[in-house]
């Protein structure tokens, strides 16, 4: 194995067309459904603070080292671990840390999905009017009612999943990267659009101030616990798609600079997102916090009454559906990499069955807003389970034991091999991965058990 090497996938035919997949992979629901209402019920520009230093000192490095191992093995994350501890001398069971980022990523997609139904029902729901005028109660009835019926919301998921496995099916360069090409440019488009919009609001500081005018006494240790967990859900950290992605960067382009670039352009469209959404919240007196139904219940009665709504609401609903589009077919990408590589099954045949698989399992979610409400575990339906496991438990254990291999088990030279950067960079990336990276993440993680 050398960095000369191909992965049997493919690889993508450019650092830009790289760059347009990992950006797509990190830019998805995370920033435009999950960080607004985040935001809004952490405080605002404190939280954005917390967030950004959350990028810098945990997301960039791991990002890093996560698109190094992809490269450097250019397989599934799974093949790559067991080719990467035993080029390394390490033990052979850190390939249970590829089994954990792609049975993360398989976990996001079930639910992922069902999200990404919902704006789908939404541009329809929009496009003939179903907006304009309607007050809160009706907005709110009106999604109530998507919730409450499993035959809308299951029609849209299943929807959703054969658009995706029909992109994944097609391979790295006819289906990822054509996709990216076509939406990532669409999606930035549309959200300038939606920012110009809001800009004319008449609540534009108001939002401003919201989000960039920071209050501590917001910030808690849960606080923190939500950033770091939203960084690294959204820069797709930890799921093995960035892991994957990279097996297929061709050997020449310079990791650490394409991550800065994606990092940076995955944060620019989370800030739009709230520059676009918040002045609209308070232009119509309504509630920054609140919660999921931000976008799909506070939004729609914004759009329902302001002029040109009916136009930038169906924008808006359009720009949610690419961006899950663009993050769900990185999600199950490594399952579908390993099926081809285990199995000795076509790529077709690898999607039918990882797509069924997930498609069944949204379907249990669908459930758990309606007929199975009533069934929780640790007090949490199926989907608020999901969403737990994979931002808060999964993802950073997964970021904490990327760092731990990349930093202490990788032999040095072939970090050095891969990365290509000058000493001191190396030394930095190195410190914060070895030290600082796994640290923030394993005293997180003993909050979250109730040990801090």
């Amino acid at each position: 194995m050398t960095d000369k090497t191909q992965s049997i996938h493919g690889q993508w035919s450019s650092r830009f067309a790289f760059i347009l997949a990992a950006t797509g992979s990190a830019v998805g629901l995370g920033n435009i459904w999950k960080f607004p209402y985040i935001t809004g019920e952490n405080g605002g520009g404190a939280f954005v603070m917390v967030y950004l230093l959350c990028v810098a000192a945990l997301g960039i490095p791991i990002m890093i080292a996560e698109i190094m191992l992809g490269r450097r093995g250019r397989q599934s994350p799974i093949n790559t671990m067991q080719s990467l501890s035993k080029e390394a001398g390490a033990d052979p069971r850190w390939h249970y840390l590829g089994w954990c980022g792609m049975i993360a990523g398989f976990l996001i997609l079930a639910y992922y999905s069902v999200i990404a139904g919902w704006s789908m029902a939404y541009i329809v729901k929009d496009f003939f009017g179903g907006f304009i005028n309607s007050n809160a109660d009706e907005i709110q009835r009106l999604f109530e009612n998507l919730m409450a019926s499993p035959l809308q919301q299951i029609f849209w998921h299943t929807v959703f999943m054969i658009i995706t496995m029909q992109l994944v099916m097609r391979g790295v360069q006819n289906g990822l990267e054509k996709a990216v090409r076509f939406l990532m440019p669409a999606l930035f488009v549309i959200l300038i659009l939606l920012v110009a919009y809001a800009m004319s609001s008449g609540a534009y500081d108001q939002g401003m101030t919201f989000l960039f005018n920071p209050d501590f006494s917001k910030i808690d240790a849960d606080a923190v616990l939500t950033a770091m967990g939203h960084a690294f859900f959204t820069l797709s950290l930890g799921m093995g798609a960035i892991m994957v992605y990279g097996s297929y960067l061709p050997s020449h382009v310079s990791i650490a600079k394409t991550t800065f670039f994606i990092a940076g352009a995955d944060t620019i469209v989370a800030l739009l997102a709230g520059i676009a959404i918040f002045p609209l919240v308070f232009a119509n007196n309504l509630e920054a916090a609140a919660g999921p139904g931000l976008i799909f219940q506070t939004l729609p009665l914004a759009f329902g009454h302001m002029t040109g709504g009916w136009l930038f609401g169906l924008l808006f609903f359009i720009l949610l559906f690419f961006a899950a589009l663009s993050s769900s077919i990185s999600l199950i990408e490594p399952a579908v990499a390993w099926l081809v590589e285990n199995k000795n099954i076509e790529r077709h045949q690898a999607c039918v069955w990882a797509g069924s698989a997930c498609w069944a399992l949204g379907i249990g979610v669908v459930f758990s807003f309606n007929i199975w409400s009533d069934l929780k575990f640790f007090d949490k339906n199926l989907f608020e389970l999901l969403d737990y496991l994979t931002a808060n438990l999964m993802l950073p254990l997964g970021g904490m034991a990327i760092a731990i291999f990349a930093g202490w088990m990788m032999k040095q030279s072939h970090a050095e091999q891969e990365l290509e950067i000058p000493a001191k960079g190396f030394q930095a990336w190195q410190f914060l991965i070895k030290y600082v990276s796994p640290a923030a993440v394993f005293l997180v993680s003993l909050h979250v058990v109730g040990v801090l």
